[in-house]
């Protein structure tokens, strides 16, 4: 009853002070008059409730009134139509693209009521889809003036799908266009490899083996300091050369002189004349463990890589170091030779891989992109192209820039050897025991294996040092840590129904926005 009271004394203060006013106006021939200043709070009171008010006082606007033609169809706010000055207790609830109405007049329409800020993938999609103008014009703005935060206000497009943004700003972007999944070619069906051949003699671990171009005989050195020669056909041990006094890391046969050629961690470098089975020649230069060596198939000249940093060119014939290259910043684990360009390859536990020119002795081309190290380099024999070894990977590359092919991803272990065949079979031997056979064009893993140790050996002597396939490339021999030397032969009963191919194409699946 008070404030009824209240209510009713004030518009009458109000409407006399009206009256007044106009009258004394109208007397005066429209001459000001200065307001008192009780008159003037009145005034500045009645515009405040008269402007703002409903603003102030906007109740819910509920969805069932809406449908049924309620209150609030002409005018936006419905200064009449909702009891606001009836004492109830109403429930306020504002929405839209501001926390705020943008101001009085602006009603909240369907189109700006309940409107989500855009994502952040949407907000990066639409800025990459402004034209170059735009994007120059928005670059160089400082600050958005009153009108642009109107105008851009609860647009609707900002609920778009990123794709549209695209469409209409007109500017395609790669990064935003549907890509075609990559899928991998079928492999083609190699025939899987058994273990069909066991040979020991070795009283140390078997770190090198080789087979001599005449397919009779194959060489293998081993931590025990000896070089033994083998029957292929028997596996019976035909001789046993001894003169280096450290492990045996290396030992390769000539095709063009009864020659067979040593390295080991002595730092020592020989040449054993096979027909009188002695050292004729040494190659002193290396200043610390010499871990590999390799002939050039046409002229006579070897290359050796050591613990030294460094690789080593001998002529055969005099014995003289014809270039030494530097370069490689940690161990030179693997060196490789062949015909045409270039004609020296070396891997190196500084996890690159160089491509030498043999004329000059300088580096033509260095390949990073290993991350660990790598001990072991295989050449196609029919391709011009070439795999790593690596933890991380096993890599291939084209010559002659050592251009990257693809990554032979799965074998998780530290991989000392790699060899490859004609048909395209690549075999990695790891210092885990495991051994995984590849298709060379796919780089499909079609089978993995792990031999167990023989008897008399620990589990930890688990280990492949090198692998290599014999002339005929039908056995597959290892030399491993629990002192034997094993032979693979393919599987001559498994079919591709038997041993089917388990490939899928790999369709990437992307998510839709």
């Amino acid at each position: 009853m008070v404030e009824e009271v209240q209510k009713h004394s004030v518009h009458t203060l109000v409407f006399r002070s009206l009256k007044r006013t106009h009258d004394m106006f109208v007397a005066d021939n429209a001459k000001p008059i200065l307001l008192d200043e009780e008159s003037h709070k009145v005034k500045m009171a009645v515009k405040l409730r008269t402007e703002y008010g409903s603003v102030l006082h906007m109740p819910t606007l509920k969805e069932n009134l809406r449908e049924k033609g309620g209150p609030n169809t002409g005018d936006p706010y419905g200064h009449k139509q909702y009891p606001g000055n009836q004492g109830e207790e109403l429930e306020y609830m504002i929405t839209g693209t501001h926390p705020y109405p943008p101001g009085p007049g602006v009603a909240l329409t369907a189109d700006t009521k309940v409107q989500r800020m855009p994502s952040e993938s949407a907000a990066q999609s639409l800025a990459v889809a402004l034209p170059a103008s735009q994007s120059r014009l928005d670059a160089n703005r400082t600050a958005a003036g009153v009108g642009d935060i109107y105008r851009h206000a609860g647009i609707p497009e900002r609920s778009q799908p990123p794709g549209a943004m695209v469409e209409a700003g007109g500017n395609k972007n790669s990064a935003l266009m549907a890509k075609k999944a990559p899928t991998m070619p079928k492999p083609q069906w190699h025939p899987p490899w058994k273990l069909y051949r066991v040979i020991s003699g070795h009283l140390g671990w078997v770190r090198c083996i080789a087979v001599e171009p005449g397919n009779q005989w194959f060489v293998t050195g081993s931590a025990d300091r000896t070089i033994k020669i083998w029957d292929l056909a028997s596996g019976k041990l035909k001789l046993s050369l001894t003169g280096h006094i450290s492990t045996v890391r290396g030992v390769i046969v000539s095709a063009r002189s009864p020659y067979l050629f040593s390295c080991g961690e002595d730092k020592q470098v020989k040449c054993w004349d096979l027909e009188y089975n002695k050292v004729i020649r040494h190659y002193h230069g290396h200043l610390s463990a010499v871990y590999g060596l390799d002939l050039h198939p046409t002229i006579d000249v070897l290359v050796t890589c050591s613990r030294d940093s460094t690789a080593r060119i001998w002529d055969v014939r005099t014995k003289a170091s014809v270039h030494t290259l530097s370069g490689h910043t940690n161990a030179v684990a693997t060196v490789k030779c062949q015909a045409a360009e270039p004609q020296i390859i070396t891997g190196s536990h500084d996890t690159t891989i160089r491509l030498w020119d043999l004329v000059a002795g300088k580096t033509r081309v260095t390949l990073t992109n290993h991350k660990k190290s790598v001990r072991a380099v295989v050449l196609h024999p029919r391709h011009y192209t070439f795999a790593s070894g690596s933890p991380d990977n096993i890599k291939q590359w084209k010559f002659p820039d050592g251009n990257f092919i693809q990554n032979l991803s799965g074998h998780n272990a530290i991989i000392n050897t790699l060899a490859v065949n004609s048909d395209g079979v690549l075999v990695s031997g790891a210092d885990n025991g495991t051994m995984h056979l590849w298709d060379w064009r796919t780089g499909y893993n079609f089978q993995r294996v792990h031999a167990a140790v023989q008897p008399g050996s620990l589990d930890s002597e688990s280990g492949i040092f090198a692998c290599v396939f014999d002339q005929s490339e039908s056995r597959l021999l290892t030399a491993e840590a629990d002192k034997t030397i094993k032979v693979y032969k393919e599987d001559d009963t498994a079919t591709e129904e038997t041993h089917p191919v388990s490939w899928k194409p790999e369709i990437i699946k992307r998510k839709r926005f």
